[in-house]
């Protein structure tokens, strides 16, 4: 009999991959279902990104590339951030990784063991408490409320800070709720965290170029007091419509760089190389195609606040960043999960139940409207014909 260890029973998963595949099975069956559950562009990779990819396979770039990236991306990723940020990085604490979540993988396992305790956002991303767990480190949720608009408090973060604390993980544009931490906020969490030198700091700012109503978005990179303690996570998958190219990059501090790269080698190896070269395309070439999808978001982000705001028993913020919309169910006498089950296999919308995002998240359900418009307002619609059907106390 296998006998897997034990850590293994510790992972959870990311729930919206489950609902896709049942809404996939659905559809297979012949049943019209509206997807509102994974948190995926509707777009497809701009054309000059796709043909840079097939220019590199055809130029013979086949091999192995050093594990930490080809340098020219390195260099794209650092100018890049200074361009929008005014953040100077060097090329050399940059690493290309095969996506988002390998960066949270590699912090949390640096940092995480028992006896520690790892601060996340809850209702936040799953995999990070899912990693905390698996290394034996304590998860200590940080509340993220609907009364603050979804952004995080600084004041509470900082109570929750122990002398076992050994990470703090913070996400803004955050999924699942589309909360924006204002910069006076961050600059209190910023200036508390004076008080705590031990704390290393994983800042997830894969939605950064994901803002609406004037909203700017604050990059850690910016507060030299923490650059020595700071990981940034980044990458192509939601602003360039590229979730599929498995293609994210990170900032690391210098003493924990070197660690990183080892667990690249052991791990992956390397990122696929042409996708590299498509990064490289899309961070120097046009960025027309962003700004479109942004407008489309915006739109639709509009359209799903408003459709939400009139269904029975649902009210909705709206968010300021991101691609989601997390309402409020509460008063429809629902709980979250079952509403979310019933909603995918009754009405035909797939969403996915706040749970699903942490113990914060009961009351809430989440909405991507990385949608068509005409897909979200039917889905309003079957949403709004069923609560009426199904009303309870």
């Amino acid at each position: 009999m296998l006998e897997i260890v034990p850590a293994f029973g510790r992972i959870g998963e990311e729930n919206a991959f489950a609902v896709l595949a049942r809404a996939t099975e659905l559809q297979r069956q012949g049943k019209d279902i509206i997807n509102l559950g994974i948190g995926q562009p509707d777009f497809a990779t701009p054309p000059n990104i796709v043909e840079a990819a097939i220019k590199a396979l055809k130029d013979g770039h086949h091999g192995y590339t050093p594990a930490t990236g080809i340098l020219p991306l390195r260099e794209a990723v650092a100018a890049d951030l200074h361009r929008r940020f005014g953040a100077t990085v060097s090329p050399d604490r940059v690493m290309i990784v095969p996506g988002g979540k390998v960066t949270m993988f590699m912090a949390i396992l640096m940092f995480g063991q028992p006896g520690v305790e790892i601060l996340y956002p809850d209702p936040g991303f799953p995999i990070y408490r899912s990693m905390i767990e698996f290394t034996g480190a304590t998860p200590v949720p940080v509340p993220i409320r609907e009364v603050n608009g979804f952004a995080f408090s600084a004041e509470e973060t900082l109570s929750l800070i122990t002398p076992r604390t050994r990470l703090l993980i913070i996400n803004s544009p955050a999924n699942p709720t589309g909360g924006v931490t204002p910069k006076a906020e961050v600059d209190k969490l910023v200036k508390g965290l004076e008080q705590f030198p031990r704390v290393a700091i994983m800042s997830d700012e894969i939605y950064d170029q994901m803002l609406y109503d004037g909203e700017e978005h604050v990059c850690l990179l910016n507060y030299p007091e923490i650059v020595d303690r700071l990981i940034l996570l980044n990458g192509w998958s939601k602003t360039y419509a590229m979730t599929g190219w498995r293609m994210g990059y990170s900032v690391w501090p210098e003493r924990a760089y070197e660690a990183a790269r080892k667990l690249a080698v052991n791990s992956y190896s390397c990122v696929n190389a042409s996708a590299q070269y498509a990064g490289l395309e899309a961070l120097t070439g046009p960025q027309d195609a962003v700004g479109a999808m942004l407008r489309e978001f915006d739109t639709r982000r509009k359209a799903v606040v408003a459709g939400l705001n009139k269904l029975p028993g649902v009210s909705c913020v709206t968010p300021k960043g991101a691609f989601y919309a997390f309402p409020n169910i509460k008063a429809t006498g629902w709980q979250a999960k079952p509403l979310a089950s019933a909603l995918l296999e009754q009405a035909g919308v797939a969403t996915i139940g706040g749970p699903d995002f942490g113990v914060h998240g009961e009351g809430y359900i989440r909405l991507s409207y990385a949608n068509s418009l005409a897909n979200i307002e039917r889905a309003l619609d079957r949403i709004g014909q069923f609560l009426g059907r199904n009303a309870r106390d």
